[in-house]
């Protein structure tokens, strides 16, 4: 059995927010002191970690469940499947809608519910359901779908990872630069062609790392203590990323059978530029290697951080030649690879 992604799309969305427009915040300390450092300088200190010059923020009148059905809709019609066919909708997400001017998640119905009506599937057996497991959520959508389709209860799902960030922001974090807002989107299904899911892992480190990503009360003591937002102990992740997430991708790959040789593109989630070119350094060292050139599309400099949306988008963008210098072929094996809040890490195999 071969299963493969048939189709994909994603969703860019339109309102673009450059580096400078962050000139006139006021970031502060944990503290709520100010920074010693005008804010042009906290800005290309910023621009020098990640990477990030630009990132995409939603319409005020979409959520988050509008833009994944948008991906959705795409995917399916780039794998030409009729959607009343679809045995699963998983949708891959963290907040849940978040309309324009609230503080409040609303996940009910769960956004799957909302994408499958959306989508106006009227087949009752095609189950659509939520999954949480931060950034890594989107592959982790891949892997219980494969599981599904292994175990002979699904033959097509559609799987989603959407996100609007930009709603959830301590406009007073200088970490509130990094987020954006995002959804892509694939159908994997069963097919006679050969190659597809090779293997995977995913792991949960929670005993000490549980809290390295949580919400908490915004930097301003003036506001709301009970208004909370999304909040990151950066160095922690840093190093429990760069230590962790390149042995979980060397376990998945021998899991495989394929040589290191053979990996032809690394699409790994877009979190930090800095972060991400030192885990797959550390990747290809644990093989005696050098990181190959051109091996890790990325395209968090335009769209920044958007969690559960950067790798299905990432891999959109690539498959239908929108990064420059970047192109996947059939039978190239690719890795995808991410980590995010729980801390979940999680890695795929994919022979496309």
């Amino acid at each position: 059995m071969h299963i493969k992604i048939t189709g994909t799309g994603c969703y860019i969305p339109s309102q673009i927010t450059k580096n400078s427009d962050f000139s006139q915040h006021e970031f502060l300390n944990t503290d709520g002191s100010s920074f010693s450092h005008p804010n042009q300088v906290i800005i290309e200190k910023f621009k020098a970690i990640t990477g990030i010059q630009k990132r995409r923020y939603v319409e005020d009148k979409y959520t988050t469940s509008d833009i994944a059905f948008f991906a959705a809709e795409k995917a399916i019609e780039d794998a030409q499947i009729d959607k009343e066919i679809l045995d699963y909708v998983i949708v891959a997400h963290n907040f849940g809608d978040i309309k324009k001017g609230t503080v409040q998640s609303d996940a009910v119905p769960s956004i799957a519910s909302r994408v499958k009506h959306a989508l106006k599937i009227k087949n009752p057996k095609c189950v659509a359901y939520d999954l949480l497991f931060g950034c890594p959520g989107w592959i982790e959508g891949m892997i219980q779908a494969q599981a599904f389709i292994k175990a002979g209860i699904a033959k097509k799902c559609l799987v989603v990872g959407a996100e609007t960030l930009s709603r959830v922001v301590d406009e007073h974090d200088r970490d509130s630069m990094i987020y954006s807002d995002g959804a892509g989107a694939a159908i994997i299904e069963s097919t006679t062609d050969k190659g597809g899911i090779l293997s995977h892992l995913s792991t949960t480190y929670a005993y000490d790392e549980a809290y390295y990503l949580f919400f908490g009360k915004s930097y301003c003591q003036s506001l709301d203590c009970n208004t909370k937002y999304i909040k990151m102990y950066g160095r922690r992740i840093y190093e429990f990323a760069v230590t962790y997430v390149p042995n979980a991708m060397k376990e998945c790959l021998e899991k495989s059978g394929v040589d290191i040789e053979d990996v032809k593109k690394v699409f790994i989630h877009q979190a930090n530029e800095k972060m991400d070119d030192a885990i797959i350094q550390r990747f290809y060292k644990l093989y005696g290697k050098e990181m190959p050139e051109g091996i890790m599309p990325m395209n968090i400099h335009e769209l920044g951080n958007s969690s559960v949306a950067t790798i299905p988008t990432l891999f959109d963008s690539v498959k239908k030649g929108m990064i420059e210098n970047q192109e996947i072929h059939k039978g190239d094996v690719v890795i995808f690879a991410s980590v995010g809040a729980g801390m979940n890490i999680n890695a795929l195999v994919y022979k496309c």
